[in-house]
This record gives structure tokens, sequence and C-alpha cells, in this order.
């Protein structure tokens, strides 16, 4: 996915950090995350649920809150209210851009952020929280025994996932002070809570209280296996499958113009992580489909194979056939289903020499059909397009794109 270093003002005026995740095909819709408390924009979730969303053709906003990360200022002088502000900022920023955000997308505290920002943020039709705190205040379980002394001296220097970070006693008042439910109770927009059972940073209960607490549209997912930080890039991944189909029922989508140069779209693979086989699949920024390997060769087994997509392609074009011949000869036919299998034959079995691919096609009729009817449908199936192209020679023509990603 292209991705563009970008900056905006923060609360405070400082400058902070993001990137600005596109979709390899037109922006059809925008989206805002958020990220975990102290963490960053560059967590492996955050660049994996980005890397989903793009897929779909949903643009990405992806920053350090103030203090953090790439971005400036002091995060002493922050609090939970400030990064409710740095991303309404965000979000004006994206506005500016002409692509007004629809979707946030909050992990932990960022979940909880998310949700205090969303009523004041008319564009946004859906937001999904990971691993969100009910309360504000759960953040403070962090701090231990160092939450006295802050109390006590106003501040205290604290370490959180083996860094130093200055805590003052403004910032334990207010996020000790804010509450989600009036947010929650007048978001606006549609909700989807995500949370791993086994979460040991932030307890599912609060999941349980957020669902509880916010008004239909809302949906909740378990992340069963994960851990708070989806560090595991099979759950990450799981989770930015689910966001993205999910708010496909809520976001605007711009239909994108058609290109007169690919009358049929443009399919776009791209892998997911470089340490596996896991391939996310796009055409058109509409439709997104994922291809795998089984584990034994190297995948995780999270999609068909790519030769398990091919006889797909065959059985749909092959059902899809008859399906408009039945019609246009007005027959009977009230179900067809196609299954293909794939292998490969001997060339004296296959009527060809050496080996070569084999596809095995049965097909299943349904209706009041008789065997000249049926015969001729076996006769049709021979006819559909994919059909014709994996029997002829096909060309294939490969170079390199001339403009090579960038980071």
């Amino acid at each position: 996915m292209p991705t563009r270093k970008i900056t905006f003002k923060g609360h405070d005026g400082s400058e902070l950090a993001a990137r600005l995740d596109l979709p390899d095909g037109a922006v059809r819709a925008a989206a805002l995350f958020a990220h975990c408390f102290t963490c960053s924009k560059d967590i492996a979730a955050a660049r994996r649920i980005a890397d989903g969303l793009t897929a779909h053709g949903i643009a990405v906003l992806r920053f350090d809150f103030t203090g953090l990360g790439h971005s400036q200022g002091e995060f002493a002088n922050t609090d939970f209210s400030s990064n409710v502000q740095d991303l309404h900022l965000a979000a004006g920023w994206m506005t500016a851009q002409g692509m007004p955000v629809q979707l946030l997308v909050g992990h932990s505290l960022g979940g909880a952020a998310a949700i205090a920002a969303a009523p004041a943020l008319p564009s946004v039709r859906a937001v999904a929280t990971i691993g969100a705190p009910h309360e504000p205040g759960h953040v403070l379980q962090n701090l231990g025994s160092d939450l006295d002394v802050i109390r006590e001296h106003g501040a205290a220097e604290v370490t959180l996932a083996g860094r130093n970070f200055t805590i003052r006693h403004d910032f334990v008042e207010d996020v000790s002070a804010a509450s989600l439910d009036a947010a929650l109770g007048r978001m606006g927009a549609a909700l989807l809570v995500l949370h791993a059972p086994r979460d040991m940073t932030v307890g599912v209960d609060n999941a349980q209280a957020i669902f509880t607490a916010a008004k239909h549209p809302k949906s909740f997912v378990s992340l069963d296996h994960a851990d708070h930080l989806l560090s595991d890039a099979a759950d990450a991944g799981y989770a930015a499958d689910v966001i993205a189909s999910w708010a496909g029922r809520y976001l605007d989508f711009a239909e994108p113009a058609p290109d007169p140069a690919l009358p049929e779209g443009m399919t776009r693979v791209s892998e997911d992580d470089a340490g596996g086989l896991r391939q996310t699949i796009s055409v058109e920024g509409k439709h997104v489909l994922i291809a795998d390997e089984p584990a034994r060769l190297g995948g995780t087994d999270q999609g068909p194979t790519p030769y398990q997509l091919l006889a797909a392609a065959l059985g749909a074009c092959t059902t899809m056939t008859l399906r408009m011949y039945a019609k246009r000869k007005k027959l009977a036919l009230d179900h067809v289903a196609c299954d293909v299998s794939h292998g490969k034959c001997h060339g004296s079995d296959c009527g060809t020499g050496g080996k070569v691919d084999e596809f095995v096609r049965v097909i299943r009729l349904t209706g009041d059909l008789d065997d000249d009817q049926r015969a001729r449908l076996l006769e049709i199936a021979d006819k559909c397009p994919v059909h014709h192209t994996l029997q002829a020679q096909a060309v294939i023509r490969t170079r390199l794109a001339e403009d090579q990603p960038t980071d």
C-alpha cells in the first residue's frame, strides 16, 4: 500500500507525526487509527489493520499522540482529554484533504479516546475498539505503586513496556474523571467491540460494560487467543479482516470511476507479512480475498491456496454460464453447483505428453430437467470462458512497476 509521511498540528501546536496509508486505487472512504497508551502508530497491530482497511479502498491515518513516537511535544503535559483533542485535529486534517473520516479504530486507551471523540465528529459512521477499557482511568493500574508517588509529589517517572515516562498528577486526575457512558449514549455511529477473553491488561468485563452502555447498532467479536497488543500476526490479521468487513455495512463508499483501459478491473495481490505466505487480494478496491498456504508449506492456512482459487474461478464461471443458459432457454433449473478439484495427470491418461494439470469438475443440477436438457447443460459447461482460458495457451507479460514503493 502507498504510504505518505505527513505532520499536522496537535492540541498544543506541536507537530504530530503521522502516516497516511492509501489504497492502491481510488480512496472510497477514510479511517483514523488511535494507538494504545504509550505506544505508537508503528506497532504491528496498527500496521496490519491499516493494511486490511486499505485493501478495501479505505485510507487510514495513524499518528503518534503528542510526545510519543516521532511526534513533538511533552508527553508529561498530556492527558486523556488532550488525546481526544488530537484525534479531533487529525480528523480535521483528513477533512481538509477531502477525506472526511467515517471510521474510527482505537486500540486500548486509544479505543476509549475514539469513543470519546466520536460524538463531535459528524462524519463518523462507525467506531471499532480493540481491547478498550470502559473507564479510561483503568490505565492507572499500569502505574502500580508509582501512582501513590504521583499523588503525593505531583509527578513521577514510571517504566512502561521498558521505557521511562513522566506522569503528572494532572494526567491522573483527568483520566480518573473521564467517563465513556455519556459518549456511548450519543455517539450516533455503529460500534464494534473486539476483545480477547484472556486479555491480562484490560479484562474482558470492560468490553461487556462498553457494549451494554452503547446503543444499537453494536456488535461484539471475541479475539479468542489474542494478547492485549495483538502481537501475533494472525490475531492482528483476523481483527483487520473483521473490522474491514463489518465497516462495509456502515460506511458511505464512493464508487470508483471505471478505468477505460481496464474494462474488467485490476486485481492487486500483496503479501501481508514477509515472514509468512498470507496474501491480500483486492479487486478494484471493492472485493477483498485472502490467499495462503497450509502450515506444512510455511503458511498459516488462513485462506485458500492459489490453485484452490483457480479451481474456484473455474467452478464459479461454470455455474454462472449454466445459469445464464438456463435463463435464456427457460429451463427448469432450480439450482446448480459445481465441485472442482485440482491435481496432476500423466500425459498418457490425458491425451498429451508428460504430466499436465487436471481439473476434475462434478456438476450437480437440481430441477425438472429431462435427459437431453441435462446432456446439453453438460456440453454448455465446457463453453464457460474460464474453461476456454485454462485449455488455451495464455500469454503472460511481466514487468517491474515504474513507481517502486518508498518508506
